[in-house]
């Protein structure tokens, strides 16, 4: 196979691993990656519905051309107005950031011109500070089983007033419909919509005249007992609950506020709604569905969605989001701290996503990592990837719609594995990971709609970009005003040398708490789970804590988590970052990588209630030391 086909599709022909040695990828590999794009069947590139264009700003910038691959033609202004285009021709500086309309001279095809700002929003001025939280481990006394959006908005107040200016929080992403709710808030159905566990019953319209609900809400409050999280029980109380106040919701009358919803989510909602309501009937994934329903343009499922079943249950899943909306909105609008939304990297294959945009995703591919020191024999997430060229002849629709979704509440946005904007490591569906190659996406595009979305909802960007990391793209995420992950655990200089355009944080959700590398129980809990653990890595991280924080063998497990934070207060960073389960001494992880049984990954409640929380003398001095008090 020539190294022209495999450049012309994105695909490299190896990549440098973790020791600095080159790897070619395996012909069978390069074969199964070229098949899943359609290679022989069509070519790469061609025209793009969607063309980005960087804005023209500062002094000397008007006057840069147009690119090239624009076709000569009027330009219809998103807000009015019109500019006429010559391909190559100057730029003028009147034209604003948005979506514009391009008709060629002559007829064809328009053309969307996304032109984008240089750079992202920037963070909040000087060096600010808040709270990192899973969202379901965050109760309060009156949570049903798992933490909610009340809860949200009571943790936001508190951190707000108490100096902290956002809540970071995991991704809230929809799950699969069904009665065994996915646990990994990076494993969802539809990055696009929100997960209805997350809604707090007593808040919902009509929900103070519902029979039984102060027994009900009792029983399910029994749940706060255990540290483990049953979403199943919590999801069958709740949506017992909810079906009830929708049957009673629909014969209310219309709500114009819901009505305005549906249409302005349009065909996405519809679209993911359909999938639900088919979802309760015919089972997940959809893959098994009968022919007539597996894919959004089939008539069958507009027949489908025709019926007062399907209608129904169409109108009871659009309910649902409108509700979660709603009541994340009212978190978000505390006066209090902003919320850090989270961006999981993919979705699950046999989820709403995948069904409604089957036709931009490969889905005989899975997203991973090559073997690294952390990882020896590589990882498969189990996502499968978009397809740059699929994708962007889809003129970036699910993107899209992906960002604003997720951008809606957000003050900022946390992008998981933001490498992914410029290239993914595919692993053929059943091979092993070490087998996989790098898929390179049109980042210019993928950068550049980041930063026009993020413009207009006004949210700096935070890209978790730990791992290899290629240089050009540091350069770009850089240049974009991206902020940089820093952690204690990973960084070789202590954190009064990190660089300001960054979030610092001692762990992620993947990592050892402060606790378990302190007391040792981390790594006893990985070899407990069979995961293989190079005992010089625990230590390192032990001593690093020790050095870098003046703490003897003796001192007391408080005294090292505050002593930890008051050593990252000294990170020049834009955002620092502490996690709510250093405010508690938790030791266990909440996501344990390289375990599916052996470790209760995203189950885990926090030790203590908000209640709690909120008079912690350990979460004051964390709060006090970032806060300079």
């Amino acid at each position: 196979m020539k190294g022209s086909d495999l450049e012309a599709w994105g695909v490299e022909p190896g990549y440098w691993d973790v020791a600095g040695h080159w790897k070619d990828i395996p012909e069978a590999t390069a074969y199964a990656v070229l098949e899943a794009m359609g290679a022989g069947r069509r070519q790469p590139g061609g025209p793009a519905p969607l063309v980005t264009v960087e804005q023209v700003t500062g002094e000397g910038g008007e006057g840069r051309p147009w690119p090239a691959e624009l076709p000569a033609g009027t330009l219809f202004l998103e807000e009015g107005g019109t500019v006429h285009l010559e391909p190559g021709g100057p730029r003028p500086a009147a034209v604003p950031i948005g979506y514009h309309r391009l008709q060629p001279d002559g007829g064809g095809a328009p053309v969307t011109v996304a032109v984008y700002p240089p750079r992202c929003p920037s963070p909040p001025p000087g060096r600010t500070w808040g709270w990192s939280s899973q969202l379901y481990a965050t109760r309060s006394e009156t949570s049903w089983g798992m933490g909610d959006f009340s809860d949200l908005r009571r943790l936001v107040g508190w951190a707000g007033d108490h100096g902290a200016s956002f809540v970071l929080l995991n991704p809230l992403h929809a799950p699969a419909i069904g009665p065994v709710p996915e646990p990994s808030p990076y494993f969802p159905s539809s990055r696009c919509f929100l997960n209805p566990l997350y809604i707090r019953i007593e808040e919902v319209p009509g929900a103070d005249a519902l029979p039984g609900l102060p027994s009900r809400a009792e029983e399910a409050r029994e749940l706060n007992r255990q540290r483990l999280i049953d979403r199943s029980r919590v999801w069958a109380l709740k949506s017992q609950a909810l079906e009830t106040l929708f049957s009673r919701f629909e014969r209310s009358g219309t709500d114009e506020r819901f009505e305005t919803y549906i249409a302005r989510r349009g065909r996405t909602l519809d679209g993911y709604t359909s999938f639900c309501a088919l979802g309760e009937r015919h089972g997940l994934p959809w893959q098994n569905w009968p022919e007539e329903y597996r894919h959004p343009s089939q008539r069958g499922v507009r027949e489908f969605a025709a019926t007062a079943d399907g209608a129904g249950r169409k109108r009871y899943h659009a309910w649902l989001q409108w509700l979660c909306e709603i009541q994340l909105t009212a978190a978000a609008q505390v006066n209090g701290a902003g919320l850090i939304c989270d961006l999981a990297v993919g979705v699950d294959g046999g989820g709403a996503d995948a069904w409604l945009w089957q036709d931009t995703l490969a889905l005989g591919m899975r997203v991973g990592a090559p073997p690294d020191d952390f990882n020896t024999t590589g990882q498969d997430w189990a996502l499968p990837p978009w397809d740059p060229w699929k994708l962007r002849a889809a003129a970036y629709e699910p993107y899209i719609e992906m960002l604003r979704a997720v951008l809606r509440p957000a003050q900022g946005l946390r992008v998981d594995h933001v490498m992914g904007l410029f290239r993914l490591f595919w692993v053929p569906l059943g091979s092993e990971p070490r087998q996989g190659a790098y898929v390179r996406y049109v980042w210019q595009d993928m950068v550049g709609l980041l930063h026009l979305e993020a413009s207009r909802a006004g949210a700096f960007v935070v890209g978790e970009d730990l791992g290899t990391v290629e240089d050009h793209v540091r350069h770009v995420l850089g240049q974009s005003g991206v902020l940089s992950y820093k952690l204690f655990w990973f960084e070789p200089q202590r954190p009064h040398d990190w660089p300001v355009q960054a979030l610092a944080a001692v762990t992620t959700h993947d990592l050892p708490t402060v606790a378990g590398v302190w007391t040792r129980s981390d790594p006893e809990a990985q070899r407990r789970a069979g995961v293989p653990v190079n005992e010089e890595g625990p230590a390192a991280l032990r001593r690093r804590l020790a050095e870098w924080t003046g703490s003897d063998e003796g001192r007391p497990l408080p005294e090292v988590v505050e002593a930890v934070y008051a050593c990252l207060a000294e990170a020049p960073c834009a955002l620092r970052a502490a996690v709510l389960d250093d405010a508690l001494a938790v030791e266990e992880r909440p996501n344990m990588p390289g375990t599916i049984d052996q470790w209760p990954n995203w189950c885990l409640a926090l030790p203590a209630p908000l209640e709690q929380i909120e008079q912690s003398a350990l979460a004051a001095a964390i709060a006090a030391r970032l806060g300079g008090h």
